[in-house]
C-alpha cells in the first residue's frame, strides 16, 4: 500500500471552484481507479483555502496509473493546480491499519 498525503493552498477566491473541481475529481477516481483504495478530499474550518487529499493505492502500478488518468490529467493538473499557491506532496507506507 502507498498512502499520499497532499495539501493544497488555493489563491484567494478560489476555494470554492477547487472545492468543486476535487468532488469531480473524487467522483471520477471512484468509478475509474479500482487500484485507488481511498481518495478523501478534506477542506480546512480554519482556513477555507487550504485543502487536503488523501490518497491510497494498492501498488506504485495504481498510483501511475492515477497519475496518467485523463481525469487527473484535465482536473487537477488542467483546472486545479493553475489556482494554487502551493501544492505539497508526502508518501508514506502503511504500517498498521
Amino acid at each position: 500500500m502507498i498512502v499520499l498525503v497532499a495539501r493544497y493552498y488555493v489563491q484567494h477566491g478560489q476555494g470554492d471552484v477547487v472545492a468543486a473541481a476535487m468532488e469531480r475529481m473524487a467522483a471520477a477516481v471512484k468509478h475509474h481507479e479500482p487500484g485507488c483504495t481511498h481518495y478523501q478530499v478534506c477542506r480546512s474550518t480554519e482556513d477555507e483555502r487550504r485543502f487536503l487529499i488523501y490518497e491510497v493505492y494498492e501498488d506504485e502500478a495504481a498510483l501511475a496509473a492515477h497519475r496518467a488518468a485523463p481525469h487527473f490529467q484535465q482536473i487537477v493538473e488542467g483546472e486545479v493546480a493553475p489556482l494554487l499557491e502551493k501544492r505539497e506532496r508526502e508518501f508514506f507506507s502503511l504500517v498498521a491499519g
